[in-house]
């Protein structure tokens, strides 16, 4: 492999771990943060989701933005654009007094966030060897989602505007890695091709098997975040519910989970290359995933250590993701794929609002039966992913080079 190969690689990699590292440190902090700030009680939980959906409202239109601009102006100027507005948005965070304000940050910082995925799977793929590129993003991946430990071991061991000073810092550093990284051949190729659109995101609406392929890409992520902002999110309560023994809390259910997901991202990464096939990885990791879940939530009077093991168990089922953004960039032609990696993993992430809000009512419709209600949710979010796996076409070592 070419050193300029392994830098890009690397550097995508450390992008990814940054993003995980903010991405999942609001959660880690969410309690002490908002104490400190005066919210306390039931309002902590209730403004805690409303400051995390803000966050994926972020992420959703920060998915369409950096999309487009990967498309249309180049990869590389999402990898650095992206990364200096949520690095920017989480220093600032650091030093935040008022709840409003607290949500605008929140806000910068999903927009800023939803670029750096997407657009390191993007020129990862279109510049590694085909037959090979499930290895780069595997190794992208792994290190990203180690991000996430980190996020939940420093946010237990550091005060919380501390842990944000670090966040952002690192995603600074990181700007001075990238000086020296190369555009996408692939991308330029497409760029001399002056009558084809680029970054045309309503065309993945206008054209019936293009919207097929895009809401199928989507729907499979589903079930991950089903997991992040229902089984994770609220461990605390849920172990409440299951009369858990011990003390656990949303940074130690992050971590546990994200120790988990490092370790699938490899093993899925790694399974994919070797069956030469996406779909056929991404089922048996559904699988294994759906059996995982409805384990953890029928832990009745378990131990807490039996709940932390189960959340490292479903962390390593849910590693299908990277294979999944992996397959969604190779779903789509070099003038969309951009948009296409970068709002898929945004728009799944987006997913946990409408999740979570389904949760909140339905568990209020169960009377209070916090259980019954995520088992139900997350039946429906596996399903639809089930369906939607089966409905594409696999795409292992499919050439790129190619336009919409």
């Amino acid at each position: 492999m070419k050193k300029s190969t392994i830098l890009l690689v690397l550097v995508a990699a450390l992008g990814y771990f940054v993003d995980a590292y903010d991405l999942i440190l609001f959660v880690v902090l969410r309690h002490s943060s908002l104490t400190e700030l005066g919210v306390v009680g039931n309002s902590n939980t209730s403004v805690g989701l409303w400051l995390f959906n803000v966050q994926m409202i972020g992420l959703l239109l920060g998915g369409i933005f950096f999309g487009v601009l990967g498309d249309k102006k180049g990869r590389l100027s999402v990898l650095f654009g992206s990364i200096v507005l949520y690095s920017s948005a989480t220093i600032i965070n650091g030093f935040v007094q008022d709840i409003y304000i607290y949500g605008i940050l929140r806000f910068l910082a999903g927009i800023g966030l939803a670029g750096e995925l997407g657009a390191g799977v993007t020129i990862v793929a279109e510049t590694m060897p085909k037959e090979k590129r499930g290895y780069g993003t595997m190794i992208m991946a792994s290190v990203g989602a180690f991000g996430a430990v980190v996020a939940a071991l420093v946010g237990d061991a550091f005060y919380w505007r501390t842990a944000y000073f670090i966040g952002g810092g690192m995603g600074l550093l990181l700007l001075f890695l990238r000086i020296g990284t190369l555009e996408s051949k692939m991308y330029k190729h497409a760029e001399e091709k002056q009558n084809i659109k680029r970054g045309d995101f309503l065309s993945l609406f206008t054209n019936k098997d293009r919207f097929k392929r895009y809401m199928a890409c989507m729907f499979i992520g589903f079930p991950i975040f089903f997991i992040v902002s229902i089984l994770m999110q609220l461990a605390p309560e849920v172990a409440k519910a299951l009369g858990i023994e011990g003390k656990i809390t949303a940074g130690q259910a992050v971590m546990y989970v994200y120790i988990g997901l490092t370790c699938g991202d490899l093993i899925s990464g790694y399974v994919s290359q070797r069956l030469q096939n996406r779909k056929k990885t991404i089922l048996i990791f559904q699988v294994i995933c759906l059996f995982m879940c409805l384990i953890y939530l029928n832990l009745w009077g378990a131990s807490n250590t039996a709940i932390f093991i189960m959340c490292i168990l479903m962390g390593a089922a849910s590693g299908y993701w990277i294979v999944l953004i992996t397959m969604s960039a190779e779903q789509f032609g070099t003038n969309l794929r951009a948009t296409v990696a970068t709002t898929i993993p945004n728009f799944a992430r987006g997913g946990a609002v409408p999740i979570s809000i389904a949760h909140q009512y339905l568990t209020q419709w169960l009377n209070g039966d916090l259980i019954k209600s995520a088992i139900i949710i997350g039946i429906v979010c596996f399903g639809a992913a089930f369906i939607a796996n089966a409905s594409l076409k696999e795409s292992f070592a499919k050439d790129l080079d190619y336009v919409e």
